[in-house]
């Protein structure tokens, strides 16, 4: 280290330093300590330096704004040892998540005078009066309004009349159970018909099949364990990896997990969002058993671009699996609703598989998605067989043995009370509110010049993140107003998944995201005219979840931290 080396030798104004700052780049350790110096600060921006052992290094002028900067510079430069100091960083962002974490287990698990814990049978059974008196307290408990149309997907609700319908559907199968076709011939009869008419909806060609499953995930689960088991029984590949974007649901990841293949993460650039397909290609090699591609992704409502994915299937002879469970009854009715869509189906040669939640747009009652194959044989590769068990032949389609003939028989009644027109005329509602709001936000000048869409949504998803505030404070701040929006992270953003209370309630949206945007940019001036800088020090939970712990070099924190939010869902 030179310590004659001076900074006010290279560069002599502030607005200098601000036009040779790299604008949020991230602070990534270097081989180098770091230095500040407090009285050289633009008007928007505090100022780091990181030195080598023989001085300046080149390209080492880091802009880091407001108290982020102040929050790096505490916590990973130890004046003692002159060095990163990660152990301090970790304790200092775990504290600020686990605090969000405890206020999000007050609110989900009920304490105080009047609560009551049922923690062992009751000695005597309960009365009907008494039962019904406690099922109708825990329906009304404190929660976020859907009905109201405050909640970012979530609920797909398909309006009051067809959940009557659905109830009555499970009260005549409530002890019925596919797993026994011949004792419940009416529910095998139902699933059959729900998944052709879900094949059909994809333009599936003459001999395609399909299977109902519990939901997305494990549609995904059983597509990639359909590729699995067809590229070792066809191709001896052993070692089995997966391709698919870095946006793609995490059903895949845990696909990966629990069948033991390797996953590759492809990058999904700006401004379009949607998978790289050069980047797809160099990837695939002779133990590639899938690629994938989404219809729209969940993060930002994009459709990957599926026909130059499906040209690289056919050429390169790998399935291709087309993940539509967000995407589900509106994707296929786009065009006959008058927008803009692309092809995405069994129209495209290279598409083996597809999934889509019918408990998403189609209404249905939750647990209820299909997976959907080009062809018979694929379906084959997801079945288990046991032929040599000492209770019999057993043989399951999916991951279930028994299963709720209740829930096909309102996923039934719910597909064949809405129809095509029922749900045209939704995806009319829904998709026409998304681009509203997304218009609004392009284009309102008390938007547009703070917040950004991301990519070109098609479907139900705006996405949305901001050029000079902290959405993670909009975040919260949109929750402060009862909104339950979808925080992101790599990048920061918001997304909003449009559904049909939604439809009713876009414009208070909109207006009070517009207040919000003005209240964050009027606390921005008032920090930098008191000279704290245009960041303010105080996070809310968003921000502590998503922008905190997405930014710490040590991802065990958060793993930590999300397994204690799991073990608290099950704290009675």
């Amino acid at each position: 280290m030179n310590p004659e080396l001076k900074v006010e030798t290279h560069i002599m104004d502030k607005k200098r330093i601000e036009s040779l700052m790299i604008k949020d780049q991230p602070i990534v350790p270097p081989d180098s300590v770091i230095k500040t110096w407090p009285h050289l600060k633009g008007e928007n921006v505090e100022f780091v330096l990181t030195q080598d052992k023989d001085g300046l290094a080149q390209g080492s002028f880091i802009l880091k704004r407001g108290d982020w900067s102040k929050f790096f510079l505490d916590t990973w430069f130890d004046p003692l040892y002159r060095s990163y100091n990660f152990q301090k960083a970790d304790t200092h962002a775990l504290k600020q998540v686990s605090e969000a974490i405890v206020k999000l287990q007050m609110k989900l698990v009920p304490s105080g005078p009047g609560v009551v814990r049922h923690l062992t049978l009751p000695k005597e059974g309960w009365s009907e009066d008494t039962v019904l008196k406690e099922l109708e307290a825990l329906a009304t408990m404190d929660h976020t309004r859907w009905e109201d149309g405050f909640v970012s997907g979530a609920v797909y609700h398909g309006g009051d009349e067809l959940i009557k319908l659905q109830t009555v559907a499970f009260g005549k199968f409530t002890v019925a159970n596919p797993i026994h076709p011949d004792v419940f011939p009416g529910v095998r009869k139902m699933e059959a018909e729900v998944v052709a008419m879900v094949l059909a909806l994809f333009n599936a060609p003459p001999g395609a099949a399909g299977a109902s499953t519990s939901g997305g995930t494990e549609s995904i689960l059983m597509a990639c364990l359909s590729a699995r088991n067809k590229a070792y029984k066809e191709r001896g590949v052993t070692e089995p990896e997966m391709i698919l974007p870095e946006t793609g649901h995490t059903a895949f990841r845990k696909a990966g997990e629990y069948f033991g293949i390797k996953v590759h993460l492809v990058a999904c650039p700006a401004p379009n969002y949607q998978v790289s397909i050069p980047a797809v290609s160099r990837l695939i090699n002779s133990n590639t058993v899938l690629l994938v591609g989404s219809s729209p992704n969940f993060p930002h409502g994009i459709i990957d671009d599926i026909s130059a994915l499906s040209k690289l299937a056919v050429k390169r002879k790998i399935p291709l699996h087309v993940d539509c469970c967000l995407g589900s009854f509106l994707v296929p009715f786009l065009e006959k609703a008058g927008f803009e869509s692309t092809l995405f189906d069994f129209r495209l040669k290279g598409v083996t598989s597809i999934s889509c939640d019918t408990h998403k747009y189609g209404f249905a009652p939750k647990g209820n998605s299909t997976v959907l194959y080009r062809t018979a044989a694929l379906r084959a590769y997801q079945y288990f067989i046991s032929p040599d068990w000492s209770g019999g032949v057993y043989a399951s389609p999916s991951i279930a043995g028994s299963r709720p003939g209740a829930l096909i028989a309102g996923c039934w009644a719910s597909l064949m009370s809405v129809g095509e027109t029922g749900y045209i005329d939704s995806c009319h509602q829904i998709v026409g509110a998304a681009k509203k709001i997304a218009e609004q936000i392009a284009t309102n000048p008390a938007l547009n010049a703070d917040l950004e869409i991301m990519g070109k949504p098609l479907v139900s998803v705006v996405a949305f993140t901001s050029k000079t505030l902290d959405i993670y404070d909009i975040a919260d701040a949109m929750s402060g107003k009862g909104w339950h929006l979808n925080s992101l992270q790599d990048p920061p953003a918001i997304h909003v998944a449009v559904t049909l209370p939604i439809v009713k309630v876009w414009e208070k949206l909109v207006k009070d995201l517009e207040s919000v945007v003005e209240g964050e940019k009027e606390k921005e001036r008032v920090r930098i005219v008191e000279g704290k800088g245009a960041k303010g020090k105080s996070v809310g939970d968003s921000a502590a979840l998503y922008g905190v712990a997405g930014s710490l070099p040590n991802k065990s924190v958060v793993v930590e931290l999300a397994s204690g939010f799991l073990d608290t869902l099950y704290k009675a």
